[in-house]
């Protein structure tokens, strides 16, 4: 696919947009990446700290393998080079919540090089709207505390149960166009880092968080001055940032001004972005290899150990899904969380039929969650609950509208459907003796109708199906009541 067609029409002609994320996604593991100290999201401040992360005198970091491993994967889960051979450095700067005053990170020798991300632009033609986004480098660090600014009128405090988590930058190419396509990354970004369980991708408790890099120009002009607006913690967020920051960019070199590299912010509320700081280039942080850690060195049994465990991952399972017969829609629709697409795969495994199951689950199982606002993990039905509701429209027990009717109680009532249907009376009738019964009456009260029917307004069939399945409360089989309708009428 060419580039999404988005430009910014100033008063001097069309501005580009150009878009870099750079991801920093918390790793999912029990320790930080360089002590034992726990992870877990809402403790109490300062309660998860140890004194390597209070940066005390005389404390040696060891790198966490768990941390690696799950980068490494990450790495393998796009296609990247993952470096067997990586070094960590010290990037120095001061402020309050880095107690050690240098942040641990790679500069020069990451552990994973370049790889790619494929994006679809469009739900319903995913593999006709296919974009690849360049990966440039994944390289782990140590997170920083955080600052508390809201707890005292004069003072702020620092919370140093962040310091030291591990995390994975995951940095792309300058390849995006517009804020629809780096929607797009994220959330395949995002779908990919939990199909391997590298990192949970929540976003609201910021364990996966972008810096957005932006950029316009004249279309075919060089590249221009960049901003970055740092930490922003949802896919609407970026794209609304990035809408802003592009206009406001436009504005200001149609004006005759110039753009400034800086660090912005974004405001949730206004939904613009502030200037924070001037943006400090490399040699600022005097970057230098950290003297405490050796380098990592990995080989090709570790290397394969992480290869076997990637799970399938959601283009492949969307091929898969697509070869069932499914549409690439609904493929598409399944395998964009992983949590959906491991229970539609459990629903398979009952047996159900891929295409029915599907487009069951796809229409009437997601609209009913998010009217109630569940995520599928969530579900008051159950895998097992689902299979026996297909099975009883497979084998012709239920029509389509019962099978609605039958859902709707069992959301409610947490009820089996075969139990429904027993207790309910809910069994779609094919007796053609009653049906034919039906029909007759339904001919007898509407006899301008059947008059205009045979006249040859022949859109009216509908009008006597509809009122047949009424007369029958919904349980007539359709294609029965087809079948005599086209009889009776001649």
């Amino acid at each position: 696919m060419t580039e999404s067609t988005y430009r910014i029409q100033g008063a001097t002609g069309e501005w580009e947009v150009v878009i870099g994320l750079e991801v920093h996604a918390q790793v999912t593991s029990q320790a930080k990446l360089f002590s034992g100290a726990a992870t877990a999201f809402g403790a109490e401040p300062n309660t998860q700290v140890s004194l390597i992360d209070a940066a005390m005198p005389g404390m040696l970091p060891v790198p966490n393998r768990e941390c690696i491993r799950q980068a490494v994967r990450t790495g393998m889960a796009i296609d990247a080079q993952i470096n067997r051979w990586s070094r960590f450095d010290r990037k120095n700067y001061f402020y309050a919540d880095l107690p050690q005053g240098y942040q641990i990170s790679q500069l020069y020798h990451p552990l994973v090089g370049e790889g790619a991300i494929d994006i679809a632009l469009d739900e319903k033609d995913p593999e006709g709207s296919v974009k690849s986004i360049g990966v440039e480098r994944i390289h782990v660090e140590q997170d920083a505390g955080k600052l508390m600014h809201d707890q005292h009128p004069t003072r702020s405090y620092v919370d140093l149960n962040r310091s030291g988590v591990a995390l994975m930058e995951i940095v792309s190419r300058p390849d995006m166009r517009s804020p629809a396509e780096a929607g797009a990354y994220l959330r395949k970004l995002r779908a990919i880092l939990r199909y391997v369980g590298s990192c949970d991708g929540n976003m609201e408790e910021g364990s996966m968080r972008a810096d957005v890099n932006v950029s316009v120009r004249k279309v075919g002009d060089e590249l221009g001055t960049r901003t970055e607006t740092k930490n922003v913690n949802s896919v609407r967020f970026v794209m609304a940032a990035i809408e802003y920051e592009a206009k406001r960019q436009v504005s200001v070199l149609e004006d005759g001004g110039r753009i400034v590299q800086e660090t912005r912010l974004f405001n949730v509320e206004s939904g613009t972005t502030r200037s924070m700081r001037s943006k400090e280039d490399a040699h600022d942080y005097r970057y230098f290899p950290d003297p405490d850690l050796l380098p990592l060195e990995l080989d090709e049994a570790f290397l394969e150990e992480c290869r076997a465990s990637l799970p399938e991952l959601p283009d492949a399972k969307r091929k898969r899904y697509e070869g069932l017969g499914i549409s690439a829609y609904a493929a598409n629709v399944l395998t964009a969380e992983v949590e959906a697409a491991r229970w539609f795969d459990a629903l398979l495994e009952t047996g159900a039929k891929p295409v029915p199951a599907a487009n069951w689950v796809t229409s009437e199982l997601f609209g009913a969650l998010n009217r109630t606002g569940k995520g599928i993990e969530n579900s008051p039905v159950s895998v097992d609950q689902a299979a026996e509701l297909l099975a009883l429209v497979a084998d012709g027990t239920l029509s389509g509208s019962l099978a609605k009717q039958v859902f709707e109680v069992m959301l409610e009532t947490g009820d089996g459907a075969a139990r429904i249907v027993e207790e309910r009376g809910l069994k779609q009738t094919s007796d053609t003796g009653a049906i034919e019964a039906v029909i007759a009456g339904v001919l007898e009260k509407n006899p301008n109708q059947l008059a205009q029917y045979r006249g040859g307004k022949e859109a009216l069939f509908g009008f006597f199906v509809g009122q047949t399945m009424k007369a029958m409360g919904g349980k007539a089989n359709p294609a029965v009541v087809n079948d005599l309708l086209k009889k009776a009428l001649g």
